[in-house]
C-alpha cells in the first residue's frame, strides 16, 4: 500500500507536514534554489523557510557524508514546519495556508490531508474563509472552536467533483426544461444527490438561552403574584410602568412604549392624548391600556336576560381604546410624520412610525374567582372584540408567564 503524499505529525511544540513528492525530492530543491514556493493540493505554499529543523540538520548531515552531492532517493520524505504550539492549539503560519485569518487546530487533533483540501485541489479553510469569520478553530475549549466531530462531518460533505458536475447540469436544466421537451430533470437529481450526503443538524438557539429564558420568566411571574397580593401599596403610574415592563418582555416585538402621546382628532380639529403607545420593530404602532385591578371582576355577578355581561370600566375601556385607534387611522400620514418626529431620539435610526390598523390591549380585572358561567360569557364578549382590542386579566397575564416557563422546562 502506498503512502499518502501529504501526512502531518506533531513533534513537540511543532506540527509539521510530511511530504512525499512523486518520483524523488531534486525537482523540489531546484524550485526552492531558484527562489519558486511549492503549491501543493493548492492549499499549501512552502518554502525553504519552512524546513523542519530536524529535516534541515537531515539535509545538512547528508551534505557533509556526501561531500556536498546530495544522493536524492525515492523514497525521500521532507519535513515542513506548518504550525507552533500556543497553549492548547497548533496555530498555522498564515504564509502558509493564505486565508486571511488565523487559524488554529487542536494539539490533540489528528489531522489528515482531507482537512485541508479536497482530490479537486480546493482549500477548504479557502472556502470557509470567504464566509469572514475572525478566526477558525478547529476541536479544543475555545468558545468559538468547531466541534471535531462537526468539523469531520463538514469534511466529508463538502462538494465532491460529482456533485459540482450535477450543479451544472441542475442550472442547465432549468433554463432548457422552460423551453425544451427535455426528460431529464437536473435539480430533482441534485437535491437527492446531495440529501444522500449530507445530514446537517439543527443547532437549537432556544437550548442555548434556555437556563436565562427560564430565570427571566420566573422572576416576572414572581413579581406580578406580589403586585396582585400588595396592589392598594402602588400608585397607579409605578403600577402601569411595571406592568409595561413584563408586557414588553413577553411580547418582545414591541421595542418602545411612549406615554401620554399627543393625537390629532381631524374631524374636530382638537387635540386629544393616548395614554400609552407601542411600538413595534416594524415602526408599527398599537393602543394599550393598563388599568389595576383591585380586585376587581371583569363582569357583572347578576344575569341581564340570563347573561353575564361586561362591567362599565371593562365597556368603557374598550370603547376608549377603539376611539384612540378611529383617530390615529384618520390621523394617517400626517400623524405617522408628527410622531416619528417627535419621539426621533427615542427610536432606533431611520425608524419611522406607522399607522396601519392598529390593534388594542386592554389589562384590567381579575378572572380567578369567576363561575363557569360567567368565564364562558366573558369569553364570548373578548372575542367580539379580538380582532381590534385583546382582553387580557391578570390572572390571564399570569397564566400566559406560567404557560411560557413550563414550555422551556419542557424542552421544546
Amino acid at each position: 500500500m502506498s503512502k499518502l503524499a501529504v501526512e502531518f505529525e506533531a513533534l513537540g511544540d511543532e506540527l509539521h507536514l510530511i511530504y512525499r513528492p512523486r518520483d524523488d525530492d531534486s525537482w523540489v530543491h531546484t524550485k526552492f534554489s531558484q527562489g519558486e514556493e511549492l503549491f501543493i493540493k493548492g492549499t499549501y505554499h512552502l518554502t525553504q523557510a519552512n524546513f523542519a529543523q530536524v529535516y534541515q540538520d537531515e539535509l545538512d548531515a547528508r551534505s557533509e557524508a556526501d561531500d556536498g552531492d546530495l544522493p536524492w532517493m525515492d523514497d525521500r520524505v521532507m519535513r515542513f514546519k506548518v504550525a507552533t504550539a500556543v497553549d492548547n492549539y497548533f496555530v498555522f503560519d498564515p504564509m502558509i495556508l493564505r486565508v486571511g485569518m488565523p487559524v488554529l487546530i487542536a494539539r490533540d487533533a489528528s489531522p489528515t490531508w482531507k482537512w485541508f483540501s479536497t482530490e479537486a485541489k480546493t482549500s477548504i479553510l479557502g472556502v470557509a474563509a470567504k464566509l469572514m469569520p475572525s478566526r477558525i478553530v478547529i476541536g479544543g475549549n475555545a468558545p468559538d472552536s468547531i466541534p471535531l466531530i462537526e468539523y469531520e462531518r463538514l469534511v466529508q460533505q463538502f462538494p465532491t467533483g460529482y456533485e459540482l458536475k450535477r450543479y451544472v447540469i441542475a442550472r442547465v436544466g432549468a433554463i432548457l426544461r422552460q423551453y425544451t421537451d427535455a426528460q431529464v430533470d437536473g435539480e430533482a437529481l441534485l437535491r437527492q444527490y446531495v440529501a444522500k450526503r449530507v445530514k446537517a443538524r439543527s443547532v437549537s438557539y432556544i437550548q442555548r438561552f434556555r437556563e436565562a429564558e427560564i430565570a427571566k420568566f420566573e422572576f416576572l411571574s414572581s413579581q406580578l403574584e406580589d403586585m396582585l397580593r400588595s396592589e392598594d401599596g402602588y400608585t397607579e403610574p409605578v403600577w402601569q410602568e411595571k406592568i409595561l415592563e413584563i408586557v414588553r418582555l413577553l411580547n418582545s416585538k414591541y421595542i418602545a412604549a411612549f406615554k401620554s402621546v399627543p393625537l390629532k382628532d381631524v374631524g374636530n380639529n382638537t387635540d386629544k392624548q393616548i395614554d400609552i403607545m407601542l411600538v413595534d420593530a416594524a415602526g408599527n404602532v398599537d393602543v394599550i391600556e393598563i388599568k389595576q385591578p383591585f380586585r376587581k371582576c371583569v363582569m357583572t355577578e347578576s344575569l341581564y336576560r340570563g347573561n353575564h355581561i361586561p362591567l362599565r370600566e371593562l365597556s368603557g375601556s374598550i370603547m376608549q381604546v377603539e376611539k384612540y385607534i378611529f383617530h390615529l387611522g384618520r390621523w394617517g400620514s400626517v400623524g405617522e410624520t408628527y410622531l416619528t418626529k417627535k419621539y426621533i431620539d427615542r427610536l432606533p435610526p431611520g425608524l419611522q412610525i406607522k399607522i396601519t390598523n392598529p390593534c388594542g390591549i386592554v389589562i384590567m380585572g381579575r378572572d380567578h374567582e369567576m363561575t363557569d358561567a360567567q368565564r364562558r360569557d366573558f369569553e364570548v364578549y373578548r372575542r367580539q372584540n379580538k380582532n381590534i382590542v385583546d382582553v387580557v386579566t391578570y390572572d390571564d397575564l399570569l397564566r400566559r408567564l406560567k404557560n411560557v416557563i413550563q414550555q422551556f422546562k419542557a424542552g421544546f
